[in-house]
């Protein structure tokens, strides 16, 4: 994971955004969408969206690039959570593990289009047949780049996106910009 500069630090782990995550952010990119009983959400970061996706399935593994960030994850959530350090963009998770990959407001923190592509690969390898990815990107404004001032910023170009999820593997596309945020769902293909 890039270093956040402190204010970026402070801003993720504050009260005030886990609320807007868990109130805003979270329900309305997964209106509808079934995850199934196996998730797994891709740098959780501080956590403000792990919580609330626990209380929407069975069972739900974060993966995490950053140690420390893991560390406090883990001491924070205890048992519901499974979390887990490593790479989003080279998984050592088999294939056809989970029922639904999600991650929220993390691919701009990838250092390229190339990277986040590696990661829409990971994602359709370990997802079932037929299994979910689903998640946001900020889309740039200036106070998006004010807050990112010498982080890794990197934000998904909803233009090129669809066709970015297709060439991972992805089809029944939905990619949503109505609300500031880029949201996304798409699905591996069914089995046979």
């Amino acid at each position: 994971m890039d270093t956040l500069n402190r204010y970026h630090q402070r801003l993720c782990r504050s009260p005030e955004w886990a609320a807007f995550v868990a109130d805003s952010l979270v329900p309305r990119a997964l209106d509808g969408v079934p995850l199934g009983d196996n998730v797994l959400e891709l740098g959780p970061g501080y956590g403000a969206s792990t919580q609330p996706l626990a209380e929407r399935t069975a069972s739900l593994t974060a993966l995490e690039s950053d140690p420390e960030l893991a560390s406090r994850l883990r001491a924070q959530l205890g048992q519901p959570v499974t979390v887990v350090d490593g790479d989003a963009t080279s998984m050592t998770f088999g294939a056809s593990t989970f029922s639904a990959v999600v991650c929220f407001t993390m691919l701009h923190h990838l250092p390229s289009s190339a990277a986040q592509d590696k990661l829409f690969a990971e994602a359709a390898r370990v997802l079932v047949p037929g299994g979910v990815f689903a998640g946001t990107d900020s889309q740039p404004s200036w106070r998006f780049r004010l807050i990112h001032l010498a982080d890794t910023c990197n934000p998904v170009d909803p233009g090129t996106l669809a066709a970015r999820l297709t060439a991972a593997g992805f089809g029944q596309i939905r990619i949503d910009t109505s609300h500031g945020v880029v949201s996304f769902v798409a699905r591996t293909a069914a089995a046979g």
